[in-house]
């Protein structure tokens, strides 16, 4: 059974269970259930229905249960808490959790949340707060396990057992010199395997690179996944070793940024509420309405600068559509590549060139496929060689002029420090459909009325 219809399936036993009155099989379902899948389930209700089932959720899961929830639907909840309830979630979390949860958090509850921690775990936390959250200092945790090089294996195993446990997603220990500098990697498959008489500085790997602590999350998660990473230190310029950085922390990343790519196409944000209030959602999305309107006006205008064409050949107003909609959607994916190029790294200056060469190809291949099969459609229709003809040329220059459109539009953006993702869709509709209506009316005037 896939993750989407697992979490149907419990939606609608909670549902089922809601309408029912029925309370104590819903705490069984939560209790079977990660925080992760939780906070899915917590989204997936009307606000009635979610409170009801958040005061049902372990409080011991209540700070790693908010941690994966949407902004909007984790204020919601948070505003309905006490402060005692506040503190004690945080206290249940990790130190980079923590640091992530303490953003939310009002600023009298912080302050009671800071008091609550020990003085080595106040440190911690204050180290990770000074980072900005989208870097790597800000996501690193400090519970960083290290050895000198010149011990044995047999002295690291004797202290491992020592310590008793492991911090999540420990893979390797970090080996450091007197003075914390990073100097490489000791896996534990190596602690296990190895003579324990060979000293760590012998068997050691030296190809994890650290991560500076200023270097982008992005920038994180396209080193994690290029490099199939579980851990990763992170060191200052220094090169004194921080913390690290793990796989958990890294597939949040790539979620947000995937959530944002995917809602900013629409002009929506990742954070919205599936539940928010009308009024609410009415306001923010009425602010791309209005753009559309307004681009909608421009595209209006450039079809009444040939009112005198349309109303003598009729079936320009009846085809015109279709040269705009082909366009658009030859933009639009165009757009989705290169804002996910733009996201991994992979485009840039070296290779535009190459990268336009290649789209223009495309959308010339299609432009004369699809012009071809139009330009007999209307042939066939309407009876005119020449109406084909104009809606034939027409397609395959507005294809180029989307696939241009397409590729230097979030080029442009991201020169402007604005966001391909939110904007790219919209500016390149636009041009597309004021270019489409451009060339097919203004080749239809030439063509047959001239």
């Amino acid at each position: 059974m896939s993750e989407q219809t697992r979490n149907q399936a419990h939606l609608t036993r909670l549902r089922e269970a809601l309408e029912g009155g029925r309370l104590l099989p819903v705490k069984r379902s939560l209790q079977a259930l990660n925080p992760a899948e939780i906070a899915g389930l917590l989204e997936s209700l009307p606000p009635q229905e979610r409170n009801v089932v958040w005061e049902m959720v372990d409080r011991e899961d209540d700070g790693e249960v908010l941690l994966h929830l949407a902004d909007e639907v984790r204020e919601g909840l948070m505003r309905e808490m006490d402060t005692a309830e506040l503190v004690a979630a945080a206290e249940e979390l990790d130190i980079d959790d923590l640091a992530d949860f303490i953003e939310h958090l009002p600023e009298t509850v912080t302050q009671q949340v800071l008091k609550a921690l020990d003085a080595d775990d106040r440190a911690r936390l204050e180290s990770v707060l000074a980072y900005e959250p989208d870097t790597a200092g800000g996501l690193m945790n400090t519970d960083t396990v290290t050895v000198r090089p010149d011990v044995s294996l047999d002295v690291v195993q004797r202290y491992l057992r020592l310590r008793g446990d492991l911090p999540p997603h420990t893979d390797a220990l970090f080996v450091v010199d007197r003075y914390g500098a990073y100097l490489g990697t000791l896996p534990l498959d190596k602690i296990l395997t190895r003579d324990p008489d060979s000293l760590v500085q012998a068997v050691m790997e030296h190809e994890r690179e650290p991560f500076l602590d200023t270097l982008s999350d992005r920038e994180v998660a396209q080193r994690f996944e290029n490099a199939d990473l579980v851990s990763a230190p992170v060191v200052n310029e220094k090169g004194i070793l921080l913390g690290r950085i793990t796989v958990d922390d890294v597939v949040d990343v790539i979620r947000a940024e995937a959530d944002h790519n995917l809602m900013a196409m629409a002009g929506l944000d990742e954070d919205e509420d599936l539940f928010a209030p009308v009024r609410k959602a009415a306001r923010r999305r009425a602010l791309w309405l209005g753009v559309n309107l307004f681009t909608a006006c421009i595209a209006a205008r450039v079809v009444g600068m040939f009112e005198a064409t349309i109303s003598q050949v009729v079936a320009l107003a009846v085809l015109m559509p279709i040269v705009a909609s082909m366009g658009g959607i030859t933009a639009n994916q165009i757009v989705a590549l290169m804002v996910r190029g733009l996201a991994l790294g992979q485009v840039g200056s070296g290779n535009t060139g190459a990268l336009f060469k290649k789209e223009i190809a495309v959308a010339l291949i299609n432009g004369l496929l699809w012009g071809l099969v139009i330009a007999l459609v209307v042939l066939f229709w309407f009876k005119s060689p020449a109406l084909s003809l104009v809606i034939g040329l027409a397609l395959v220059m507005n294809l180029g002029c989307a696939a241009t459109a397409g590729v230097f539009v979030p080029l442009l953006l991201r020169r402007l420090r604005l966001d391909p993702a939110l904007a790219g869709s919209v500016v390149v509709t636009t041009f597309t459909d004021v270019m489409g209506f451009f060339l097919f009316l203004g080749l239809g005037t030439l063509i047959l009325i001239h």
